[in-house]
């Protein structure tokens, strides 16, 4: 059960992130947060030093939100990882406001750079590539596997915010379904290295 402290903590890093993840970051000043959460400035002072200090806390519940959402999509069959991992992202972004409002966000409570987007984009590379790593593939390929995965990722999260059918889990898996033969263990190898030989040629 949470203490009153606990709850009033709660409910200002959960107005800050309504009003960072509807607006933007400027929209999370002092006296909007107050009104917000229902709080006195002194009530906002006394769990948090500063307005930047809670937005901090905002982007601290974000990232370990999507670490778990990330831990998880990666505990099953690699070559469903990718979609596992974007339905997730999707759902989180759709309807978790501090996932929403973190992804804006750089550990110290500003604009970034680096912001969690890019923390998160870099984390699931390193988990595509290390999920691959047993596969008989050249190196380039997986690091082409994982630079792809990441566009992907990045591209829906992008697109999700102007029109939110981006971030549904049948987009997802449907760009998936495209994409997956490429990566199963030896899904691709002819098209990769046809792919390889015209940049070559073009090189």
């Amino acid at each position: 059960m949470q203490t009153r402290s606990e709850t009033t903590r709660q409910t200002l890093v959960r107005a800050t992130a309504e009003l960072i993840a509807n607006g933007q970051l400027s929209d999370a000043g002092l006296v909007n947060i107050c009104h917000r959460a229902g709080v006195s400035r002194g009530a906002l002072y006394h769990h948090f030093p500063s307005t930047a200090a809670l937005v901090a806390a905002v982007y601290k519940q974000a990232r370990s939100r999507v670490v778990v959402l990330t831990e998880e999509a990666f505990e099953g069959p690699a070559a469903d990882a990718p979609e596992r991992f974007l339905a997730a992202l999707g759902e989180s972004l759709r309807t978790e406001e501090v996932v929403r409002a973190g992804m804006r966000l750089a550990a110290d409570g500003s604009a970034g750079p680096p912001r969690l987007r890019d923390d998160l984009l870099k984390l699931v590379r390193q988990r595509i590539s290390d999920a691959h790593r047993d596969t008989v593939r050249p190196a380039q390929k997986l690091a082409d596997l994982a630079d792809l995965a990441v566009v992907v990722a990045a591209g829906l999260e992008s697109l999700g915010y102007s029109n939110g059918v981006w971030w549904d889990a049948e987009t997802a898996r449907r760009l998936w379904g495209l994409l997956r033969p490429l990566y199963s263990p030896e899904g691709g190898e002819r098209e990769w290295e046809q792919g390889r030989e015209q940049e070559r040629e073009r090189g």
